[in-house]
C-alpha cells in the first residue's frame, strides 16, 4: 500500500514539479526560496496524498498549500533583515538580452507587495482565473482585480524604458 502512494506521489511530482516550482520561483522571487516553498508543499502534500489524489484537481490544491505556505512564511517574517550574497550587476551591453529582460522582470516582481506579487503570478504566469486566484489567496475577485491592477501599473512604470521623448515641454524648459 505505501509502496503504491509512493508511486503515486512520485508520478505526480514528476508531471507537474517543474510547473509548481515555476509558481513558487515567481512567488518568492528567488530560486532557493522557490525550492524550499515548493518542498514545504510536497512534504504537507505526500502526508495527506489521499485527501489530495481524492481532490478534484490535485495541483491546484498543491498549489493552495504552497500559496498559504508562501503568504504565512511572508507574515511570519515581514519585519526581518534579508542578506545577500552578492550585489545585483547592473548590466550595459549584455549580450544575453534575454536573460536580461527575465532578470529584469523578476527584479521587478520583487518589488512588489508580496501579495500583489502572488496575484500577478497566479494570473499572468500561471494563467488562472480571477475566481481561481481568488479562491488560491483566500480573497474575493475584487481584492484580486485591485492587486493585478495595481501590479501591472507599478509593473509598467517599473519596466517602460525612459528616454528623452517622455520629458514634457514644461520639463524641457527647465534644463
Amino acid at each position: 500500500m505505501t509502496e503504491h502512494r509512493d508511486a503515486a506521489f512520485a508520478d505526480f511530482v514528476a508531471d507537474h514539479g517543474g510547473q509548481l516550482l515555476r509558481t513558487a520561483c515567481l512567488v518568492t522571487g528567488d530560486a532557493h526560496l522557490g525550492e524550499d516553498l515548493l518542498q514545504t508543499a510536497l512534504a504537507k502534500a505526500y502526508g495527506s496524498w489521499a485527501k489530495v489524489r481524492a481532490a478534484d484537481h490535485p495541483v491546484a490544491y498543491v498549489r493552495r498549500l504552497m500559496i498559504n505556505a508562501h503568504l504565512s512564511w511572508v507574515r511570519r517574517l515581514t519585519n526581518t533583515e534579508r542578506v545577500l550574497e552578492t550585489f545585483p550587476d547592473i548590466a550595459d551591453g549584455d549580450p544575453q538580452s534575454a536573460h536580461a529582460e527575465t532578470d529584469e522582470l523578476r527584479q521587478a516582481l520583487l518589488r512588489l507587495s508580496p501579495r500583489v506579487r502572488t496575484a500577478v503570478v497566479l494570473r499572468y504566469f500561471e494563467d488562472l482565473t480571477e475566481a481561481d486566484t481568488a479562491q488560491l489567496m483566500g480573497c474575493s475577485r475584487s481584492t484580486v482585480n485591485n492587486h493585478v491592477s495595481r501590479g501591472l501599473a507599478a509593473l509598467r512604470g517599473l519596466l517602460t524604458p525612459r528616454t528623452d521623448d517622455d520629458l514634457t515641454p514644461a520639463s524641457r524648459r527647465h534644463q
